[in-house]
């Protein structure tokens, strides 16, 4: 009976075994871990240089950070009343917000960064539902085209943790490109080779492996761990209470809709992904939740969430599309949060190990986005939409001083590939994909919900089906 019902659960609500879902949990946090501890520490360097933060206050901002990234990613996995989308979806930093946030802060001090934080939660969370009826404007040739941008956007990532100006220099010389090379040779060896059973723990193991290389250069710093106290919770309002300027709070404001944007992104993709494409209301969840996580960030002392790009690339490639596996990331998250012994050896992975990993994860949020537009009947007109917003995606990557002359709020806007992407994409497909008018992409209509289960035989949309099914491993 235990069998049947496992066979008619869509995998996003099946739950692995408890020690399979926390390893399973624990490869995500992993993919995760990099690009969370690096926005606290480059706003709280900065912070410090501009001595509006001591030192020792950043590794307040790396506990609370991951204290909150759990939270958020559970209430997005779980979901809770109208907050989350059900679906695997970690949550982490916004390396959107880094700049703004710099910017009030050296001005204004940290307290005017959690009050326009705090305001922008607010802000996000009652923009959600208005937000989320952009959902009939992405048809798969919108969709398609997203998550390839985000793949591609985004692979700066990967390349600044193996090559940043930062790495200690027994990282340097050469070592770091061998390790991240041994890290997705790793990856790439285990998915290929190995049973179908190791084959979504295969970046866990690539990092594993790498860390291990790592440690025989002597290229590991564990000193942390000794250093770090076994329990800190992390304390809201450590820095006083918030301040509400103006300036500060409209800026962030529209940092929270860039935020939005690229969400509304990721939800997609990890959508089409899983076979649970995003309806209006997942969509709306989905953005309400991260306003909730960005008004949570303000409280403690931490910064804007959306959901991690690359967590979807690890959906991808590991097929494990339950949710459930992202609960447990978001309570090992939670533990890092107030153990920062753990936090603290997590840490101590080498940038370029994680970046060998975040090669593989990037790539394959570009190739899902491919394989999306494969079901587009293309034309000319098609093609060129989609290269026109390809090309505007990837104008600030190729050339990252390309919109300097503009003013700040505005080239803080436009810096963001995934977002003018994606505009560019939803706008051209408004002018000029006829085929769409009137009824554009009804998948994503909650009505339509029928055509949304991957294990039922929809006669009047086999294509979908194939999809879906594709994208399960059916």
């Amino acid at each position: 009976m235990t069998d049947t019902i496992a066979k008619h659960t869509h995998p996003v609500d099946q739950q692995p075994p408890l020690p399979r879902l926390f390893l399973l949990g624990f490869q995500h946090v992993l993919a995760i871990y990099a690009g969370a501890v690096a926005v606290p520490l480059i706003v709280g360097g900065a912070l410090v240089s501009a001595g509006k933060m001591e030192q020792s206050d950043i590794h307040h901002l790396i506990m609370a950070d991951l204290f909150v990234a759990g939270i958020a990613s559970i209430i997005q996995s779980v979901g809770i009343w109208k907050f989350g989308t059900r679906l695997p979806l970690i949550q982490g930093v916004s390396f959107v917000s880094v700049g703004p946030m710099i910017a009030i802060g050296s001005q204004y001090g940290a307290p005017a960064i959690y009050g326009s934080v705090i305001t922008t939660g607010l802000i996000m969370i009652l923009l959600a539902p208005v937000f989320s009826k952009i959902a009939k404007f992405f048809p798969a040739i919108v969709t398609g085209t997203i998550m390839t941008v985000i793949g591609l956007s985004l692979m700066k990532v990967p390349a600044g943790w193996i090559v940043a100006d930062t790495l200690p220099h027994n990282l340097q010389g050469g070592l770091n490109y061998l390790l991240a090379f041994i890290t997705l040779a790793t990856i790439i060896v285990i998915h290929r080779f190995s049973s179908p059973r190791w084959r979504p723990v295969s970046v866990l193991g690539g990092v594993i492996v790498g860390t291990i290389v790592a440690q025989l250069f002597g290229a590991t710093d564990w000193s942390e761990v000794g250093k770090a106290e076994w329990v800190g919770v992390p304390t809201p309002f450590q820095f006083g209470l918030p301040v509400f300027q103006p300036s500060a709070i409209l800026t962030m404001a529209i940092v929270g809709l860039v935020i939005m944007t690229e969400t509304a992104g990721d939800i997609i993709a990890v959508g089409k992904i899983t076979g649970r494409p995003a309806t209006k209301r997942i969509l709306g969840d989905g953005l309400r939740a991260d306003g909730l996580s960005t008004l949570l960030g303000g409280i403690f002392n931490t910064f804007p969430y959306a959901a991690f790009a690359q967590n979807v690339g690890l959906v991808s490639l590991s097929k494990v599309f339950s949710r459930f596996v992202v609960t447990a990331s978001g309570v090992i998250l939670i533990i890092l949060g107030i153990v920062p012994k753990l936090g603290g050896a997590v840490a101590a992975i080498p940038t370029p190990v994680l970046g060998g990993a975040g090669i593989a994860l990037f790539g394959m949020i570009t190739v899902s986005g491919i394989r999306t537009l494969t079901a587009v009947k293309w034309n000319e007109t098609k093609a060129l939409m989609v290269g026109v917003s390809i090309s505007i995606a990837l104008l600030p990557a190729i050339s990252p001083n390309f919109y300097d002359s503009l003013p700040n709020d505005l080239a803080m806007i436009m810096e963001s590939g995934i977002t003018m992407g994606a505009l560019s994409i939803i706008v051209l497909n408004l002018l000029l994909n006829r085929e769409n008018n009137g009824h554009i992409d009804e998948s994503l209509d909650d009505k339509n919900t029928a055509v949304l289960d991957p294990f039922q035989k929809v006669e009047t949309d086999k294509q979908l089906e194939v999809e879906v099914q594709t994208m399960a491993g059916v």
